[in-house]
């Protein structure tokens, strides 16, 4: 790896202009110079903490092959820095870069647990499985100072409303006390993100996640939790993880996963920029061969944006993922099911408690 340069811990190697902003900056080597005879730092490469107040918290999912209906974001922008998150152009909207602003300023909603409870008193609100983190992770470093999450999944408990996590921190174990007491009604199913089985890979590919031997060992304990975990093999990116799919499939069902998905990576928006510049200083030597694979898989351009293959691609490279996941499928999970979660409690449960009157 070329180490030169390198800001470490962090996915994105610089911030992109942002496309909604009329001003842009730059470092300047005068700048840089000025910097260095002040003995002062250019960038100190902190995360910052930054509360908002938004005034509603569960979001519609319109995108037709998201394969959610309803999610749920305590945070904006993630710490874990994942070089190929889509999630990054989102931070624009919010007057941020969707580089290193997406991974070092942190937007904090203090307010969604109250939010979340509003929305499931509703009268006019149908119990759906909602799902924390459609967006950024739920359980990405944050959690641990502001615990937003926990206090989310109480409320769901309190009103046995179905929810699904998406996440690649083995913070999740720390809330087992609710999780289990979800699993008991069929309320709760975790999907957990791995990418790689290689520790190097991930720690350039994924800076600040949890590492792979503890990705597995929080499968296996919800897993014996009987609590059912979805193995998210994502991004599969062409020439970094593209051999690991095998090998990927029988890590996760040996620790207990009920199943499997997939995508194939996409580099949407400024993310494209952003993984070129990163791969072109982290992976020199292969940097133009994962470029090329991935635009093989999208009709010759790093993003495709057409629903039902912008996340499976199309083309050969492609299709020997889809085969490859396929064969995974048939060969290590063969006889199992992730379940259906349960959304008949909760209609007895909108004040909070059971409705007595519900049991006559």
């Amino acid at each position: 790896m070329n180490t030169k340069d390198i800001i470490k811990g962090r996915g994105a190697q610089q911030n992109t202009t942002n496309r909604f902003s009329e001003f842009s900056s730059e470092l300047r080597d005068d700048f840089l110079e000025f910097c260095r005879l002040e003995e002062d730092e250019a960038d100190s490469n902190k995360t910052l903490y930054l509360p908002i107040f938004p005034k509603t918290i569960v979001n519609k999912v319109d995108s037709p092959d998201v394969g959610m209906t309803y999610s749920l974001n305590p945070y904006q922008g993630c710490e874990h820095g994942c070089i190929y998150c889509y999630a990054r152009n989102s931070h624009e909207y919010w007057g941020y870069s969707a580089g290193l602003d997406f991974e070092r300023k942190i937007l904090i909603k203090k307010e969604a647990p109250k939010l979340l409870e509003a929305k499931l008193k509703s009268k006019n609100w149908k119990a759906t499985t909602i799902v924390l983190s459609g967006n950024t992770d739920c359980y990405q470093p944050a959690e641990r100072k502001f615990e937003i999450t926990r206090a989310c999944l109480e409320v769901f408990l309190k009103y046995r409303h179905p929810v699904g996590i998406i996440t690649k921190n083995a913070l999740v174990l720390r809330d087992l006390d609710i999780l289990t007491q979800l699993a008991k009604d069929n309320l709760i199913g975790v999907n957990v993100s791995v990418t790689t089985l290689s520790e190097n890979t991930r720690r350039i590919l994924e800076p600040r996640t949890a590492s792979i031997k503890k990705r597995l060992e929080t499968i296996r304990i919800l897993s014996e939790h009987h609590i059912p975990v979805n193995a998210m093999l994502a991004p599969i990116i062409p020439g970094i993880n593209s051999h690991e799919i095998l090998p990927l499939a029988k890590a996760v069902a040996d620790n207990g996963a009920l199943s499997i998905g997939f995508t194939v990576v996409r580099l949407n928006g400024a993310i494209g920029g952003l993984f070129e510049d990163w791969i072109r200083k982290t992976l020199p030597d292969r940097a133009d061969k994962v470029l090329n694979q991935i635009k093989e898989c999208h009709g010759g351009s790093l993003n495709d944006s057409r629903f039902g293959i912008r996340s499976r691609g199309e083309g050969k490279i492609a299709q020997q993922i889809h085969e490859m996941m396929h064969l995974a499928k048939r060969r290590y999970f063969k006889d199992k099911v992730f379940p259906k979660l349960n959304t008949s409690l909760h209609h007895q449960y909108k004040d909070g408690q059971l409705d007595l009157f519900d049991q006559f």
